[in-house]
């Protein structure tokens, strides 16, 4: 018979437990504490205030300003041209005419709210990645459809002119406009201005990974101070960053480090609760928290968060380019290799012959490629190489050790002729390449086509590459050309094949002409 206390109840035996790790906090400066000890993080955020308003909200503020700036001057330029034909009154059912002036007024009112809904300023994406543009996009589709909208309403008959001139050129500009603060932007982040100082919060593996893609891509954004982990630890992390403490001490490090940005990637160490601790810590210290998953290379598209009893699920979406958006891109590769080729025509001429009469040997060279699903199909280029210059190719690659790797350049390559070397600086001896676009073996945009010899070096993680058609130009082109290694020139074309969009498309196109026209010293 088991005994029993005053109460009728058997007396609670002790349970032994190791307790779970604690964020630490500051101690108090009068040495105690009033807030209950439920409360932890409460008594932590009681002694640091907020940072603040951080760079990126003001900057997203003052795009703002060139939004208001761009759509006062598209509106106003189309008020102009209908003035210039006669229309000053826009006809309205019921109420006889309105000026054309308060009909601009009302546009630009629904436009610049519609850029704001689509949250086309979130301090999050402005500054970098393709999504700025993407909801541009939308959001001046958005604006004009529901200016449309309301004058059918209201029986009020627009003029086609807003259609046709304000809205394109209106979204043109505003791209302009992004882009041109994003060089701004570029140019003080290199002087060490307008950066996120960021912590890394993992496993030292993990953190390494984001560390090295952080640090080996421009204009990010952030300026990566530490990284908070695991002590001691038996896999030290292979990158040049400081170790500002473990996960029990995560908060004072933060704090000591000065940083506005947490990265928090996956750790099997870090329990929920901790995390929760974390996250409500950092939010009383307006610090950003950002969830690296350990599925990279994902863009936003297929992205979709799920919340399931609490838990916020992400799910994310296979990569596929097949249906109406392969239709869409094979029209926009044929209707733009078709009108490059004939606006350059007088270029590929004048290139054909200064190749014929500099050097001996053909004009054209055509060298077998492997194209999407691995089909074989032979890509054409100008000359810039003497005759027979594959013969060497093995030879000159042993010399400078890159054999086995799958990307077959030659540094200082002895085989290219004087007319050849400019050739390359500029990518003119790629122009013949927009035939192969038309015929449909290569698209203006996609991975790079590579040789048999290099595709037998692949891995499964690189065969990936071979799932869409390959391209005159790319992600990893228009991001440093020949200056790339190898495995960031992989990384690069498996982020592309995994997150084709048309808006990314066209906004290579544009990055090309600036590698085409200011190479630098990354083109060989």
């Amino acid at each position: 018979m088991n005994a029993t206390n005053g109460r009728g109840r058997a007396p609670t035996q002790a349970v032994h437990t190791t307790p779970e790790p604690t964020l630490s906090r500051p101690a108090p400066r009068n040495g105690r504490s009033s807030e209950p000890a439920r409360n932890p993080v409460s008594r932590v955020a009681a002694f640091y205030p907020q940072h603040g308003v951080g760079w990126a909200r003001i900057y997203a503020r003052r795009l703002w300003f060139s939004d208001v700036a761009i759509i006062v001057l598209t509106l106003a330029s189309a008020q102009a041209v209908l003035e210039a034909q006669g229309t000053t009154q826009l006809p309205v059912y019921g109420l006889g005419s309105v000026s054309y002036s308060i009909a601009m007024l009302v546009i630009g009112i629904i436009w610049l709210l519609a850029l704001g809904v689509i949250d086309t300023r979130s301090e999050h994406i402005v500054g970098h990645g393709n999504t700025e543009y993407v909801r541009i996009l939308h959001g001046t589709v958005a604006g004009f459809m529901t200016a449309l909208t309301v004058a059918f309403f209201l029986r009020a008959e627009l003029s086609r002119a807003l259609f046709v001139f304000a809205a394109p050129s209106g979204l043109v500009l505003l791209w302009l406009s992004r882009w041109l603060w994003r060089q701004w932007l570029r140019r003080q982040q290199l002087t060490g201005k307008y950066l996120h100082r960021a912590v890394v919060v993992g496993e030292p593996g993990k953190v390494a990974h984001i560390a090295n893609v952080i640090n080996s891509t421009v204009g990010t954004g952030f300026e990566l101070v530490g990284m908070i982990t695991k002590r001691p630890s038996t896999d030290p992390p292979q990158i040049d960053l400081p170790v500002l403490g473990d996960y029990n001490h995560a908060v004072a490090a933060i704090d000591k480090a000065g940083a506005d940005t947490l990265i928090v990637a996956s750790a099997d160490d870090l329990s929920p609760r901790m995390t929760r601790l974390l996250s409500w810590a950092m939010a009383e210290r307006d610090v950003q928290w950002i969830v690296a998953p350990a599925m990279t290379d994902i863009a936003g598209p297929r992205i979709h968060a799920r919340p399931v009893a609490g838990l916020p699920l992400v799910h994310v979406s296979f990569p596929t380019l097949e249906g109406n958006r392969r239709i869409l891109k094979r029209s926009m590769d044929l209707i733009g290799s078709t009108l490059l080729i004939l606006l350059l025509s007088p270029v590929l001429l004048a290139v054909a012959l200064t190749v014929k009469l500099t050097s001996p040997g053909p004009i054209f060279y055509r060298q077998e490629r492997v194209g999407r699903g691995g089909t074989p199909f032979g890509m054409i280029k100008f000359r810039s190489m003497i005759v027979n210059a594959d013969a060497q190719l093995a030879t000159l690659l042993a010399q400078q050790g890159t054999s086995d790797t799958p990307l077959f350049k030659v540094t200082d390559d002895p085989r290219i002729t004087p007319v050849g070397r400019i050739l390359r600086k500029y990518s003119l001896d790629e122009l013949p390449q927009l035939f192969n676009v038309f015929i449909g073996e290569m698209s203006l945009v996609g991975p790079r086509p590579q040789r048999p010899a290099e595709v037998a070096l692949y891995d499964d993680v690189a065969h990936r590459r071979l799932r869409v058609k390959p391209g005159m130009s790319g992600l990893w082109q228009v991001s440093g050309r020949s200056a790339l290694s190898w495995d960031d020139a992989l990384r690069l074309d498996l982020y592309y094949v995994e997150n084709w969009s048309l808006a990314s498309d066209i906004i290579i196109l544009f990055r090309t002409f600036k590698a085409v026209f200011m190479p630098e010293d990354t083109a060989h």
